[in-house]
This record gives structure tokens, sequence and C-alpha cells, in this order.
């Protein structure tokens, strides 16, 4: 057994009793009774903060559309965190800019707008609207030194800030070890198989991306590049097939203080979350043990999209982001695609918060993600209250 898995036993025992797929973990006794905690919370406040953890895509692509001014209300009331585009979204630059110029003038506070821009054939801006498109990362490490692909990444993050983007959820730093992977592999989105070339290459992303004031989001945590299934399509596990080198990028680039965000992926590994049934993305064993615990991250974990299939077949809407934000995730992904649900955060808010008054370490967890959310949209320079309490002293 490696080293680093012995410190995660002891969380592996709290989790021993979830043999049952995605089943609820058991309920923590209460430190206080409900009617005390229910006195200690704002209700208002308590919602700003769940809204901080909530990004959801929209439908449209003009200041006309429904959906967009829904968003707008939400961001308006502080009920999201920001908001990812989407192909659907995208009809020109500058249609994209006016776009995001009118979320931020009206947001409560300063958003995220994120979108998925890594090169090759995961790009939502194309040259098709006169975007200067950028080689899939395969491309890059095989055609370009480190140096050289700072160089395209910086072109990158400067196009995209001058659209109002300060999010862009890559790199990738899944290492291709099966070439034949349907949604890594052979859509050439791993730099390399070796996890110092992967390394190296990300590095110069993320400082490209830092430079233009973007912030940037490692994917797909611990791992989906051994995987023979596609996670948007269905739960695929890694177990057999994953190995230790995969967090070898994460662990080097935490430890250089090149994380901004880490996206959790929905792939089932046993080794890790100490079950043959729960996802990675909620796993307290693998986000809290293991990437919080044993490998130091102290910035925003970011769940891959909720409504995946992974999650969406094998387990409620409301299990899911109970188990999410229990596990360690600070924002949760809502892209609203196949089936676009514009009422998700209010939803979300309402189920938060009613657990949140039930459960003392819900609560505390609430607040936890809103203070490593805020922390990190200070980067972007932004102003944002500095006022991260909940619980009044007692």
């Amino acid at each position: 057994m490696p080293r680093w898995i012995a410190p995660l036993l002891a969380a592996a025992c709290t989790l021993i009793g979830l043999s049952s797929p995605l089943r609820a973990d058991p309920v923590p006794e209460a430190h206080r009774s409900n009617a005390d905690l229910s006195s200690t919370i704002e209700e208002g406040k308590l919602r700003r903060m769940i809204g901080q953890m909530v990004l959801v895509g929209f439908v449209g692509d003009s200041p006309d559309d429904d959906g967009y001014k829904r968003v707008v209300k939400q961001a308006e009331a502080g009920e999201i965190t920001g908001v990812i585009y989407l192909g659907r979204n995208i009809s020109s630059l500058d249609a994209v800019r006016q776009l995001n110029n009118g979320l931020q003038k009206y947001s409560a506070s300063p958003l995220f707008i994120a979108i998925d821009q890594e090169g090759g054939r995961i790009q939502r801006l194309t040259g098709d609207i006169g975007f200067r498109e950028v080689p899939s990362e395969a491309t890059v490490a095989k055609t370009l030194s480190p140096d050289e692909a700072g160089a395209v990444y910086r072109n990158l993050a400067s196009d995209l800030s001058s659209l109002g983007f300060n999010l862009n959820l890559a790199p990738v730093v899944d290492l291709n070890v099966n070439p034949a992977n349907p949604i890594i592999g052979k859509l050439g989105r791993s730099f390399s198989a070796d996890p110092e070339e992967v390394e190296l290459y990300a590095k110069a992303f993320v400082e490209a991306h830092r430079s233009k004031g973007v912030l940037t989001a490692l994917k797909h945590f611990p791992g989906h590049g051994s995987s023979t299934k596609d996670s948007h399509k269905g739960m695929a596990d890694v177990t057999k097939t994953w190995s230790e080198k995969e967090l070898q990028p994460y662990r080097n680039l935490i430890a250089s203080g090149d994380v901004d965000m880490v996206m959790a992926a929905h792939v089932i590994n046993a080794k890790l979350a100490f079950s043959p049934d729960i996802p990675s993305s909620l796993s307290k064993a693998t986000l809290t043990g293991l990437l919080r615990e044993n490998m130091h991250f102290k910035g925003v974990v970011i769940s891959d999209d909720m409504q995946m299939q992974a999650i969406t077949d094998n387990v409620s809407f409301e299990d899911s982001v109970l188990r999410a934000v229990r596990a360690g995730n600070d924002i949760l992904i809502f892209a609203n695609d196949k089936h676009p649900d514009p009422a998700i955060p209010e939803k979300i808010a309402a189920l938060l918060s009613a657990e949140a008054r039930r459960d003392p370490e819900m609560l505390d967890r609430i607040k936890k993600s809103y203070e490593n959310v805020m922390r990190l949209k200070r980067k972007l320079g932004a102003t944002v209250s500095q006022d991260t309490t909940v619980v009044r002293e007692r």
C-alpha cells in the first residue's frame, strides 16, 4: 500500500457504511438543538453564501432572451456565483462581450464568467466567429516547448479576458494512460502520458492565464485518463486502471502554488473513495481526505457538471447536492445543457438552507466554501465583502 494512503484510512472508517449505491451519509449527531441552531442563522446571509456555491448555464445568446434575463436576475439577487458558457450562448464576439458586461453590471457581487476553452476539439469560441483557436493539448505538447506553449496560452487568455471571461475551466491534467479513452485520449485532451510533461505544460497554461487576469481549473481529479467510458454518458470506473502517478501533476502544482481550482471528476475510484459505488465528486475520502488534508490544497474545489449522466442516472438531485457539498465541493456546476432548469439556484438554496438549520456540520461546510470562493474572487482584483460570518459569536 502506498504510504500516502495510510493517513486516509481513518477517513475510510466513516464511509464504511456506504456499501449501497449512493445512499445518504449518516446524519451526524447535532452539537446543539435545532432551535438553538436556527436562532444563530440569518436567512438572507445564509442564502447569499449558498449562492456563491452555484454556477449555472443558461439558454440564450442575446440580452433579449428569457434565459439570459433570468440569470441576470439571479446574479442581481446573489443566487449564483457565476455562469458557464456553452456553444448555444455564442453568436458573435460582440454579443458575448455584451452579455458578459451586462452580467457583471447587475450582479450583486463579482461573477465567475466561465468557459471550457481547452483547445482542439474542446473550445466553445471558434474561428467561425473570429476567435483565435488554439491547438489541442496533445498537439501543443508534441509541437511546442513549454515556453512556446506559454506564448500561445497568453494570447488565449488575453482574448478571453477581452470578452469578459475570467475563468477558463482548463487545463486537463489527466494522463493519457488510455489513448483510446473516448472522452480524453481520443479527443487529444491530454498533454502526455508522462506526469512530468503534463505538469510542465499545465504550469505554462496556468501562469499564462494568470498573467492576463484569468483563473483556471485543473481537471479531472483524481484522474480520468485511464477510463474506458465517458462520464457524460454514465458511470466510468477507473479502480483497476488508475495509478498513483496520476496524482503527481496535482500534487506538484499545488505545492508550487499554481492551482486556483481543482475540478472533481464523476469517476468511480474505489482505491481512493474506499467504496465501489461512490464517484470521486461525491467522496469525502477523496476530496477532503486526499485533496485537502493529504495534498494540502486550500483553493476552490469545483464539481464537474452535476447534470452529467454519471450522476443523474444514479442519484437524485437532492442527494447529489447534499453529498457533493459534504464531500468538499465548494462550487457545483449545473450547465443546464440537455434538460435546462432555470430554477436550479432556488432549489439548491432551499435544500442547503434547510439542511444547514438541521445539521451544524453542513452549516460549517457552507461557511468554509463561501470563504474559499471569496478568497479566490479577491485574486481577480474584485472588491468583495470580507464578512464571512454566518454564526454569531456565542
